[in-house]
């Protein structure tokens, strides 16, 4: 080597390296430093990452506490569109964001949470930022959804809970299947969870955090997506081209080829040329499919937890949960994260993950897997609550269990859960105001209304149940046939089978038991012209002739019993005479004078005697019929009949009213009742709302006892409310009914029921009920199945699928077969019942004792008052 080239390479004495050098070996002695001392920096790191993480774990506890919760509660027609689905997932996105701006990433989410515990079908909740409150509170879904603030819930420790994290699996940019509306989505979720039972503990909540897709991570899980296509076009390219060399060579070596050869005289050991494929070019929509557009796009959070106080039905309930989210699966799905080793789930419940899921699941922070990317209309079955479409479970929450001799519950029928397990429900007395019962003969309607009212009454209430057949009495008298309920059962049958039958007693226009004089009077006014058609405009003149005559006669009632004669009142037979014998009637106004005013008394004077004798007649054909059957002049012909429905009322009396048949004098008699009943029910306005006791009317075979009052019926459905009776109607054909009972019964009733019949008469029903179910539905039904719809806090439950009560089944255990004699008598007793000749005898002689004390109260009123009568004649 030359003097110049031990130059360049030797420095001159005296002389430092050069920087080049000084730094390549400082970088390589600090390499080796770092090789052989490579924990410290590590450990640097990983203390730097973990201080970072509790300052975002503190920042987002922090944030987390500044939160609010909103429960959503679907009306019974919930129906939204679309486009309202979608336009609350575009507010649940951007109430998302409503943080301050030093929240982590992971606490800016909003919570659905879908919760079950057995006291209700399904909860649905919204939590998120308080200040997305204004946002998330009103809601595109109008006035069908109501939104309250909601509070936090507090669970009690469950012995047996599971956890689970759902993501989506298959390929990442595949949306989920797009689910109808029809049925509702979440049925899947709500019938997972329709046999959860509270008593033991039963408990499922989902819960999905919606968070804002950040632009950083979208980018680079496109770049991923992107890179992860271009290699899989690659290796595809690459198989490819093997699978074509390899096709080449063999051909190229095959007999075909060599003799081919030989016959054209080419050199068959020439090699083809192949061209291997070039990969395709790669698509971004293609390849990032839903990922492509920034639009609607976010990350979402699925966790799921199930516990129990039993052994085995938490891990059951996951499983049908499991099982209900594969409903959304497609070429995506949601699958839980874990593995499964054997028996083994390794997952959410097992170290290290549960720790993370359950901070995450109590404070409610979201860290989405990676591959939890959606657009908001995949998720258009989780934005909402259950609409109308959603088949919910009656739980013992909705609709309660009935328990016997608890006078707040009502009886209504057997539910069968869908667990099967078969379970008496009833609805609180308070709010069961009105029931109507529709549906063909022997269909169960009657049955289910027996079993109400001997359930009411073992509870202490008080009822009168109307039955125009009779066939009642003894289908209920084994399960009444006890000694605390004989002495308060009465019992009025006027099916009366020869002389000796026993038969109870009323008087109309008795006045002892204290009624106001124009109530007695209008009462029995009206019941005349309900069933005899009379009105103002087409019968006036026998209005008024009745009117007066019952004014009349009410005033001689209240003269005997002020002077200590109740057994000389007059009855309503005691118009006729009034009306065609001169000295009875002349009697009758002279004891009265100073009782009726001067208006009455001046008509007496001048108006009647102008009426001709065929005027009475329209008054006296109807009395004269009742006269004539021996049933009804025994029953109304007695001075001081035992019947006193106002008294039955207020000492909560079971009263089993039987008219004989439906004919016309039956109508007119059941005429009569009926509008004592309104009068007196009315007269419960002299006693304080919170004194009245609760009083329950059972009407079989509406359509007989509306053809005799139809007015009547209808005011009682309307009035009755506000004096704490109750009435329950049953008829085969709704449409038969006068339109004012119809309508009355429709608008005012708390329970609907119908049984089978057809569908032209359960039409009727079905509309109230916006057909659902259709009227084909019903009419198909077994017997003693009914749909009913019922009442309770004030929100309609149903129409929903109920099994009447059978008397044998349900109330076995109070039968008293061996008691039904001692049960006959004691209601007869009760009623003050006498045999059909006695009071047949009784009647004969009752004009005879009036006509002595009107005689005898004449003669001692003042005799200047005695020329008042005169022109009466």
């Amino acid at each position: 080597m030359g003097p110049a080239a031990s130059h360049l390479t030797h420095s001159a004495p005296g002389h430092s390296p050069g920087p080049v050098l000084t730094l390549m070996s400082g970088l390589v002695g600090a390499v080796d430093w770092l090789w052989d001392h490579w924990y410290l920096p590590a450990g640097a790191i990983a203390l730097l990452f973990g201080a970072a993480e509790m300052v975002m774990r503190h920042l987002a506890e922090r944030a987390l506490t500044q939160r609010m919760a909103l429960e959503l509660i679907p009306s019974p027609h919930f129906e939204p569109g679309l486009e309202e689905i979608f336009r609350r997932g575009v507010q649940l996105a951007r109430a998302s964001t409503a943080m301050p701006w030093w929240a982590p990433r992971r606490a800016k989410s909003v919570q659905i949470r879908l919760r079950a515990d057995g006291s209700t079908p399904l909860r649905y909740r919204i939590e998120g930022p308080a200040g997305g409150e204004r946002l998330l509170s009103i809601t595109p879904f109008g006035p069908h959804v109501t939104v309250h603030r909601a509070r936090p819930i507090a669970d009690p420790p469950r012995r047996h809970v599971v956890r689970a994290e759902f993501l989506l699996r298959g390929k990442p940019t595949a949306p989920l299947r797009e689910v109808p509306l029809d049925p509702d989505p979440l049925q899947p979720l709500v019938d997972a969870v329709s046999d959860l039972r509270a008593e033991v503990g039963d408990l499922a909540e989902v819960r999905l955090n919606i968070q804002r897709a950040p632009k950083w991570a979208l980018r680079a899980r496109r770049v991923q997506l992107l890179q992860a296509a271009r290699r899989q076009e690659h290796r595809e390219a690459q198989r490819a081209a093997r699978w074509m060399r390899q096709d080449a060579t063999g051909m190229d070596d095959s007999l075909v080829w060599t003799l081919k050869g030989l016959i054209t005289g080419k050199d068959g050991s020439r090699r083809r040329l192949v061209m291997p494929p070039a990969p395709r070019r790669v698509e971004a929509e293609e390849a990032l499919g839903k990922l492509a557009d920034d639009d609607h796009l976010v990350r979402v959070q699925l966790l799921v937890l199930c516990a129990s106080n039993i052994e085995g039905r938490a891990e059951a309930r996951l499983a049908q949960l499991q099982a209900a989210f594969d409903v959304f699966g497609g070429r995506s799905r949601w699958a839980m994260r874990g593995w499964h080793l054997g028996p083994w789930r390794l997952g959410a419940d097992q170290w290290p993950t549960r720790r993370s899921f359950e901070r995450r699941w109590h404070l409610g922070l979201c860290r989405p897997p990676r591959t939890n990317w959606v657009q908001l209309p995949e998720l258009t079955g989780l934005l909402k609550p259950p609409t109308v479409h959603c088949r919910l479970p009656l739980l013992a929450g909705d609709l309660p269990s009935f328990e016997y001799a608890n006078p707040e519950l009502l009886l209504q029928g057997i539910y069968r859960t869908p667990d099967g397990r078969r379970r008496l429900v009833a609805t609180y007395t308070a709010e069961t105001l009105f029931e109507c019962a529709v549906g063909k003969a022997g269909g169960g309607k009657t049955e289910r209304a027996l079993a109400q009212a001997i359930g009411y009454a073992h509870a202490g209430g008080g009822l009168l149940f109307l039955d125009p057949h009779r066939d009642s009495w003894p289908r209920a008298a084994p399960f009444l046939a006890h000694d605390h309920l004989m002495r308060r059962i009465a019992l009025i049958d006027l099916n009366a089978a020869g002389p000796a039958s026993l038969m109870s007693s009323w008087n109309p226009i008795a006045m002892h038991h204290g009624a106001a004089a124009h109530d007695v009077v209008e009462a029995v006014t009206d019941a005349f012209a309900s069933i005899l058609g009379w009105d103002d405009a087409t019968a006036p003149r026998a209005l008024t002739i009745l009117t007066s005559c019952l004014t009349v006669l009410v005033a001689v009632n209240q003269a005997a019993c002020q002077a200590g004669r109740p057994k000389d009142q007059a009855t309503i037979f005691h118009v006729r005479p009034l009306l065609s014998d001169a000295g009875f009637r002349h009697a009758a106004l002279a004891a009265t004078a100073h009782q009726l005013d001067e208006e009455t008394r001046s008509w007496w004077r001048t108006v009647f005697p102008t009426f001709t004798p065929d005027a009475f007649a329209v008054i006296l054909n109807p009395l004269a019929r009742l006269a004539a059957n021996p049933t009804t002049r025994a029953f109304l012909g007695q001075a001081l009949g035992v019947y006193n429905s106002r008294a039955a009322m207020d000492n909560a009396m079971i009263v089993w009213v039987c008219p004989a048949g439906n004919g016309p004098t039956d109508r007119l008699l059941t005429a009569l009742i009926a509008r004592d009943l309104l009068r007196a029910v009315r007269s419960r306005r002299d006693t304080p709302a919170n004194q009245r006791r609760p009083f329950r009317l059972y009407f079989d075979e509406l359509i007989t006892l509306t053809g005799a009052a139809p007015e009547t019926i209808a005011s009682m459905f309307e009035d009755f409310r506000k004096y704490r009776v109750s009435v329950h109607g049953m008829t085969q054909l709704l449409g038969r009914l006068p339109a004012p009972v119809r309508m009355s019964l429709t608008q005012n009733a708390s329970t609907l029921a119908s049984t089978a019949g057809s569908k032209t008469a359960i039409t009727a029903i079905t509309a109230e009920w916006a057909d659902q179910p259709s009227a084909d539905e019903v009419a198909a039904l077994d017997r003693y199945k009914h749909y009913m719809s019922l009442t309770v806090h004030g929100r309609r439950i149903g129409p929903v699928r109920i099994t009447g009560p059978h008397l044998d089944d349900v109330f076995a255990d109070q039968a008293r077969p061996g008691n039904i004699t001692a049960l006959q008598h004691a209601a007869l007793a009760n009623a003050g019942a006498a045999p059909l000749d006695e009071l047949l005898a009784a009647a004969a002689v009752q004009q005879g004792r009036v006509t002595d004390f009107l005689t005898q109260h004449a003669a001692t009123t003042r005799p200047g008052l005695n020329k008042d009568t005169q022109g009466y004649q």
